[in-house]
């Protein structure tokens, strides 16, 4: 058996059912070892995509592995983006890298390079196997590293000598991938936290990440209906709690922070999102949990720090509830929360209601948030459209919600679809898009339309990085703006060129009957929605 069958053979051991690549000289030997093992090798138009493709098949898959295979040289170099991307969004993801032949290592090969070393700052686990026998083991190692703790993206290099040599399969160990333990925190810290929701009297729930990882959605919601307290998600921690569930809330946050006296972290870390630990008042108390102790205390310190499975950590805190006589009611704040929601979703109103033309961005997401259902997958790919559409759009229960993640990387919306209708044929999967990030892998549509996956993107067009033009302008003037427009393009034509379906829609009440159409042609399809071009800035610069 050669390298490369005995790689297909490991993944197969592991519950890998797809691969996501570019060809390359490299790395075909791990093709035809798929083929051996039933494996789809789902081939793309950029490694990048090959990567985002990979992290969203993760995604949807929590406990497995997503798998990216890339050739030397430039494709891996291609991949960076995509396994930094996974790297700050916590996805497990294992990509292969190819390399020159290790007999002629440092001799100036076909595309030779210390891709390791490019590898290392954004990955939990990186290295090069030089022996033909051991590339199952190491496939395992880079697996167990990728799921353990919080998860991360593996990077596995193999040199073409070691992939197409040949071992008697009897002296080729194939181990079984390790699961990793589901960990609960120390029974004292449990007490601890009960004590400081006891003295609570405004606490909330901030579910992040870390509970999808955890598989913990169903302790999270058995938690909140115990204790009736608030909830607010981010992250990929979007759609763990169903949108209308009594204790789930989006749109006032910012309140709420100002004035809660006690925050339970689960598995949501203190970046940017929350000012760095800032948008907690000084006095609130904070218990965080989260699956591996570095993350603890990071930014801020916490009153208490919960390491392990966060779905077990909620059962162990209700356990110790029951088991001490504890009840715990924040119906009151609930109350209150749920009557200023209503007001606040008042005030967008006309926005949502708008018939001007251009079209209202807010219109058109509105028009999206009524077409989406609860079976659908949805996915964010931009900037400044996906910022409103996630002010109005529900997270579908029997489906999905998928975004870049914190590292904010555009380009992600067809690589994450593909994966998501190959791992889902039964299901709608429809791409919200910005102009701006439609131009950076809006090629895979090439992708989808050699593999019949009738994936529909819906593009606000405004011609322009609204996002940055805004700013641009606030601080140094319209007549400095510079590098943040774009050409009213017609991309719905760019997509029907390549052989799937395309519209353009200039009237805010064909949105909708487009969309219907899109999906009834049975091909790949692009929307492409003018809507106004809003030059005024609101505030909110990254930092």
């Amino acid at each position: 058996m050669d390298g490369g069958k005995l790689v297909a053979r490991a993944l197969k051991q592991a519950g890998v059912e797809a691969v996501f690549t570019l060809p390359g000289g490299h790395v075909m030997a791990i093709y035809d070892g798929c083929i051996n093992e039933g494996i789809r090798v789902i081939d793309v138009r950029h490694e990048q995509a090959a990567v985002h493709a990979a992290d969203a098949w993760a995604r949807l898959h929590p406990g497995k592995i997503g798998v990216a295979i890339l050739t030397a040289g430039p494709g891996a170099t291609d991949g960076v983006t995509g396994i930094a991307n996974a790297w700050r969004a916590n996805s497990p993801i294992l990509v292969f890298g190819g390399q020159g032949p290790l007999v002629n290592t440092r001799r100036g090969s076909l595309q030779e390079m210390d891709h390791v070393a490019v590898m290392r700052p954004i990955t939990k686990w990186a290295e090069a196997c030089y022996q033909t026998d051991r590339l199952a083991e190491y496939v395992e190692e880079a697996i167990r590293f990728a799921l353990s703790g919080n998860p991360g993206p593996a990077y596995l290099e193999v040199p073409i000598d070691v992939l197409t040599g040949t071992v008697e399969l009897d002296s080729a160990n194939v181990p079984v991938p390790m699961s990793p333990p589901r960990l609960r925190p120390e029974p004292e810290l449990i007490a601890k936290t009960v004590e400081i929701l006891r003295a609570a009297k405004a606490p909330l729930v901030m579910a992040g990440t870390g509970v999808k990882w955890s598989n913990g959605a169903e302790q999270l919601n058995r938690f909140l209906e115990a204790t009736r307290m608030p909830c607010y998600c981010n992250g990929m921690g979007r759609g763990v709690v169903p949108y209308d569930s009594p204790y789930f809330f989006n749109r006032t946050r910012r309140d709420y922070l100002e004035r809660t006296d006690c925050v339970l972290l689960a598995g949501s870390l203190l970046d940017f999102r929350m000012r760095f630990g800032r948008s907690i008042p000084d006095e609130a108390k904070i218990v965080q949990m989260d699956l591996e102790a570095t993350l603890i205390g990071q930014n801020r310190g916490a009153d208490v720090g919960l390491v392990g499975n966060i779905g077990l950590t909620f059962d162990s805190i209700l356990e110790t509830m029951a088991s001490d006589g504890v009840e715990l009611d924040w119906s009151g704040q609930v109350e209150e929360l749920r009557a200023q929601e209503a007001v606040e979703e008042e005030k967008l109103a006309v926005q949502l209601t708008s018939d001007e033309v251009p079209i209202d961005p807010m219109r058109m997401c509105k028009e999206v948030a009524d077409f989406v259902d609860d079976d659908m997958i949805v996915i964010g790919d931009g900037g400044d459209i996906v910022a409103k559409a996630a002010k109005i759009l529900r997270v579908p229960k029997n489906g999905a919600w998928m975004d870049p993640g914190p590292l904010g990387t555009l380009g992600v919306g067809m690589p994450f679809a593909l994966a998501a209708q190959i791992a889902h044929p039964d299901k709608r999967v429809l791409i919200v898009y910005g102009d701006g990030s439609f131009g950076l892998n809006g090629f895979e549509y090439d992708t989808a339309i050699r593999f019949g996956l009738p994936i529909v993107g819906i593009i606000g067009n405004d011609a322009a990085w609204g996002q940055m033009m805004r700013p641009q302008i606030a601080v140094y003037g319209r007549e400095r703006l510079v590098a943040t427009e774009l050409a009213p393009t017609r991309y719905d034509k760019v997509v029907e060129a390549l052989g799937g379906h395309g519209e353009l829609v200039t009237e805010p009440d064909q949105i909708g009957p487009a969309l219907e159409r899109a999906y009834a042609s049975g091909k790949p399809a692009c929307v492409n929605v003018m809507i106004r071009r809003d030059m005024d800035y609101g505030g909110g610069m990254y930092m």
